[in-house]
């Protein structure tokens, strides 16, 4: 019954990224509009994390950064459904610049292994599988709660790369799988900017402020000495075309003590996220887990109504 569940959502999926792009905007926009206009949680968590994140926005910029978010995040939604139910070699065309390929090519060449760190910005999924043209990958990703969701995630992920994508659960057995691949010089794919669990991580700062950032990444690098590099698809035009960005990483991601290397993590992140905060996943509660001591945590309220 669950394969039968994902194959339905997959139906679906195909049917909504099977849209025209005028249809598909519009679509966004309307998203949008409902989110701020009900209140939902998108519209809440986004708008309080511009007001964490960015302080010092007059009001109507506040105001003006939280619509262009929220259209942003409703358009990659959509066009992520159109990504998933098409095959790969017809999305990689939406790619109209790379730039960094040589920052990769070295990397592979060396053969040291290979960590992609991709924060959520842009279009991560389109990035995958621009990855997955070029080298055989395992990623890291936190499984859904429901069963349903998880069986969907792997059929669209797969797809045409399912012989080259090797995705792995964010759990022990999961690590050590992917310390294994880069010993051997493989590819790692890890989106940095999600909340690892209590023990797993280290606090560092972001936008000013502590948020609990994953150690996976800095040991990996540390004890495998794989090169690590960030990387992004970056919405350029109006109809789904995007930028390839591969940048290396900030000096110290690698380093032994966590602190550091969170640190340097961070500060990639938030550098990409700056580029054009319309792009960056805002709808997730990033500033949830705070320090020792530092009391409620800043969607407290939200929750309560």
């Amino acid at each position: 019954m669950t394969g039968l569940l994902a194959r339905l959502l997959y139906v679906f999926a195909a049917a909504i990224g099977r849209l025209p792009w005028p249809l598909l905007r519009g679509l966004a926009a309307l998203l949008a509009w409902l989110w701020r206009r009900t209140g939902a949680r998108e519209s809440v968590v986004a708008l309080r994390n511009l007001e964490l994140a960015y302080p010092d926005l007059a009001p109507a910029q506040r105001a003006q950064w939280h619509r262009a978010v929220l259209h942003s995040t409703a358009l990659q939604t959509l066009e992520t459904l159109r990504l998933w139910t098409r095959p790969h070699h017809r999305n990689l065309q939406s790619i109209r610049e790379v730039h960094g390929e040589a920052l990769f090519d070295a990397a592979l060449a060396g053969g040291r292994g290979l960590i992609v760190a991709a924060p959520h910005f842009g279009n991560w999924e389109l990035l995958n599988q621009w990855l997955a043209s070029r080298t055989p990958l395992a990623i890291l990703y936190k499984p859904p709660e429901s069963a349903v969701g998880e069986a969907f995630l792997r059929l669209v992920r797969a797809n045409a790369d399912a012989d080259r994508v090797t995705q792995v659960r964010a759990e022990g057995a999961g690590v050590r799988q992917l310390y294994k691949r880069l010993q051997a010089g493989g590819v790692v794919g890890i989106l940095p900017d999600q909340q690892p669990k209590g023990g797993d991580g280290e606090f560092a700062p972001f936008f000013g402020r502590p948020v609990l950032t994953m150690t996976l990444l800095g040991r990996l690098a540390a004890r495998s000495g794989a090169t690590v590099l960030f990387a992004w698809c970056e919405r350029i035009g109006d109809r789904g075309e995007h930028a390839l960005w591969i940048a290396p990483a900030d000096p110290g991601i690698d380093d032994p003590d966590p602190a550091r290397a969170t640190a340097a993590l961070n500060a990639g992140v938030e550098r990409i996220a700056r580029r054009d905060p319309a792009q960056y996943q805002w709808t997730y509660k990033r500033f949830k887990a705070q320090p020792p001591g530092s009391g409620p945590h800043p969607y407290i309220d939200l929750e309560r109504g």
